[in-house]
């Protein structure tokens, strides 16, 4: 779960309509033949930010002491269309958003623009980093589960619930973790996050005894006693404390979880847990879809071996 500002909230919905003009108004037809036959001509870069700007500010009423950026416009995939990025920040809550808009800066479109001629999950399935990450399963296994999760929050915990319930049915299905702790809103994440990487460090199997320590006493766990708790756990893992303690402290363990933050933020992850199956994106715990995705991917699979016979 994340908790985001008002401001950041309505960046959410800059992608929830499409085709709305950017004066707000529907545009009216023109009765001169010659005027509706002409093309307008191109707005330049910084008139299409300021006017994008303008547009949005008014429109959401955002103050001074929210931050936007508009990006400068590029050519888009879509023919006629400019793309841009919108970054709103308000306090320490930050959030980006993907616009599209006409040359001439009449139109504003606000929303997801799909190439029907591409494969609509191989984009995430190229940005996901799974090297060096624990995994549990088959390497070659046909479902990969990627899993973005915070060691303190409560969903997340459900999801561990979900997938220890699940997974043995699944042989079939490798699961790969990935840190993306919450720190303004969990104040022990980023120290549970840190010892599991050194967990993983030390002992790859180590990690997931950790994972369902934390997980299973998550309750039992603050602030306070977080350091605590992790060299408990370590120890009751078998690893040797010494070593555990120096990675926990160390530059290289916090550049491995930054890291793992940066390739959420790549994939626009915004909340936890966020899984992706096979790079089709789940936000939640719903284990009705979770098991949905996995059975629609080894579907797959069935189909394509019967074709190939």
């Amino acid at each position: 779960m994340r908790q985001r500002s008002a401001a950041v909230i309505v960046v959410s919905g800059l992608l929830s309509l499409v085709g709305e003009p950017a004066g707000g108004q529907q545009p009216q037809p023109s009765t001169s033949p010659r005027a509706s036959n002409a093309a307008a001509p191109a707005a330049t870069p910084t008139q299409l930010q300021k006017k994008l700007e303008v547009y949005l500010r008014h429109l959401y009423a955002f103050g001074p002491s929210v931050q936007l950026t508009v990006r400068t416009p590029k050519e888009s995939e879509v023919p006629g269309l400019l793309e841009t990025t919108v970054d709103l920040k308000d306090g320490e809550n930050s959030q980006s958003a993907k616009l599209y808009l006409s040359k001439d800066g009449k139109y504003l479109v606000r929303g997801e623009v799909s190439d029907l001629s591409k494969d609509p999950l191989a984009e995430s399935r190229a940005l996901l980093q799974t090297t060096d990450a624990p995994s549990l399963g088959d390497p070659n296994a046909p479902v990969t589960l990627v899993e973005f999760s915070d060691f303190q929050c409560p969903v997340c915990r459900s999801l561990h619930d979900v997938l220890r319930g699940m997974l043995p049915n699944y042989p079939q299905v490798r699961v790969v973790f990935k840190d993306f702790p919450i720190e303004s809103l969990h104040p022990w994440a980023r120290t549970a996050a840190l010892a599991g990487h050194c967990a993983y460090e030390q002992d790859p199997k180590a990690f997931w005894k950790l994972y369902d320590s934390i997980y299973d006493q998550q309750e039992l766990i603050s602030a306070s006693n977080a350091w605590t708790k992790m060299s408990d756990f370590a120890g009751q893992a078998g690893l040797n404390a010494n070593a555990f303690h120096t990675c926990m402290a160390s530059p290289e363990a916090g550049a491995a979880l930054e890291a793992s933050k940066a390739n959420a933020q790549q994939l626009e992850v915004g909340s936890t847990p966020t899984v992706f199956v096979n790079g089709r994106r789940l936000v939640g715990a719903d284990p009705h879809l979770l098991e949905q995705y996995i059975q629609f991917e080894l579907a797959q699979l069935r189909s394509t071996k019967s074709s190939d016979k």
